[in-house]
């Protein structure tokens, strides 16, 4: 069994507010271990990695903007 995370901790660990992440919790974005209703919420670690897998993306090439003017020729000394 793998060992439940606090609510506290786990927005440590993803770097947000506790708000961020209740917020992404009741929105279903992110799963969550909680054994009676009202009571103490936890995270597991494979539930964090899945949010974090879920929302990173891959980082695209700068796109050169094509302008109507050449770009400086540098002075050679």
């Amino acid at each position: 069994m793998e060992k439940l995370i606090t609510r506290k901790e786990a927005a440590k660990i993803l770097g947000i507010s506790i708000a961020t992440l209740d917020a992404a919790r009741n929105s279903g974005q992110i799963s969550y271990v909680q054994y009676v209703e009202n009571g103490c919420v936890y995270f597991t670690n494979s539930s964090l990695q899945e949010y974090i897998a879920k929302y990173t993306h891959r980082a695209k090439p700068i796109e050169r903007a094509s302008t109507y003017r050449t770009p400086r020729k540098s002075k050679k000394p």
